[in-house]
């Protein structure tokens, strides 16, 4: 699941530019998180990838207008699925697992269901545009199939439902549900 930062796709994918600030804002507030918006062309604090890729620095989620939501939310779902301690020293690196690292992909595409101009099936098709390598090939295909052991994940760790509804809370690291 690495996500690589193609410049020349950028125009094809929605960007932070696209939606409306306030639902984003909103969204990042119900986790405890927050956006910092970075002028055009400066460097993004905390981006793991550069260029227009989103960056991570504690409970700030930061952005440019050109960075693609799908950065943005994939940087808030590691801020939703990394354990207490991790995100108590969290600087750019966001660290994990492999099954958590796909837990973080599934649940970007659940929450880009909160975002109005944007939803799953785009999410999934930008993250395909954008670059992200699943074994299945496609990100639709690898989410309604190997995505299945994220969907577990994020149920053991009660981040989304049974009717697979993110339940907007941050993992605790005592909070693992046997399935």
């Amino acid at each position: 699941m690495a996500a690589s930062s193609p410049l020349q796709v950028a125009n094809y994918v929605v960007t932070l530019a696209d939606l409306d600030r306030r639902e984003i804002a909103a969204l990042l507030a119900s986790f405890g998180a927050r956006l910092i918006e970075i002028a055009a062309n400066d460097a993004i604090p905390g981006s793991y990838w550069g260029d227009t890729e989103a960056g991570l620095i504690g409970n700030a989620v930061y952005a440019r207008a050109d960075t693609p939501a799908h950065s943005l939310l994939h940087e808030l779902c590691h801020y939703i699925c990394m354990d207490d301690e991790r995100r108590a020293s969290l600087a750019t690196d966001a660290g994990g697992d492999d099954d958590e690292e796909s837990a973080v992909c599934y649940l970007q595409v659940l929450l880009a269901e909160q975002l109005r101009g944007f939803g799953a099936e785009r999410c999934l098709r930008d993250m395909d545009a954008w670059g992200y390598s699943f074994r299945e090939n496609s990100a639709r295909v690898w989410f309604f199939g190997d995505g299945t052991y994220a969907h577990s994940w994020l149920l053991a760790h009660r981040l989304i439902d049974a009717q697979q509804q993110p339940t907007m809370r941050l993992r605790r690291t005592s909070q693992v549900t046997a399935l």
